[in-house]
């Protein structure tokens, strides 16, 4: 049995091990079911998918970001934004947000305007396959600056030619106040007033 792992586009990877070029293993996931395929994981890895369905082997690790503290900023954002979709990814001391660069609502109507009327029957799934394939880009952060007392900072990713990095756009305080706070920007101009 080999090491395989469907993401969220409905991809099959499989692992493989190769040899860097100087005879240590290396493994990597690929679409392909050739020679070098894996039937376990290597001991302190694990598979991860990120918010753009690509996939990963990676060494396992250490937990900074609690599970609460994860849960609280994916309550508060589905509460606060009143967004439908987004993708939560964890790095280190960060709580990365993700929003869809596709506006669903729009393509879906875009779809279902250029269709006959006989061909909309199936709605669910063609939002089901515009999902799959969406992308999404991070927005903003909640940045663990105080591992003893769980104090937080938020950023805002800011898209100018001369900066295209992160900027603090509050903190340092507690996490639920700072989701409150600034997750109801999120998919919003107002977001990028912020500074």
């Amino acid at each position: 049995m080999t090491v395989r792992y469907i993401n969220r586009k409905e991809d099959t990877y499989y692992l493989h091990r190769g040899k860097t070029k100087t005879g240590n293993p290396k493994y990597f996931f690929s679409r392909k079911k050739d020679n070098g395929l894996v039937s376990t994981l290597p001991k302190d890895y694990e598979i991860y998918e990120n918010p753009n369905a690509r996939v990963f082997l990676r060494r396992i690790p250490p937990k900074v970001i609690t599970d609460k503290e994860l849960s609280i900023v994916e309550k508060g954002v589905k509460k606060y934004s009143g967004l439908k979709d987004f993708k939560l990814d964890v790095k280190k001391n960060k709580i990365i947000v993700f929003l869809p660069d596709q506006d669903m609502d729009l393509l879906k109507d875009l779809f279902l305007s250029i269709r006959e009327p006989s061909e909309q029957k199936n709605i669910s799934e063609l939002e089901q396959r515009l999902k799959m394939n969406t992308t999404y880009s991070p927005m903003m952060q909640f940045v663990l600056i105080d591992k003893k007392t769980r104090e937080f900072e938020v950023e805002r990713y800011c898209f100018l030619c001369s900066i295209d990095d992160w900027i603090i756009i509050g903190g340092s305080t507690n996490l639920p106040k700072l989701v409150k706070e600034y997750s109801k920007h999120l998919g919003k101009d107002s977001l990028f007033e912020l500074f």
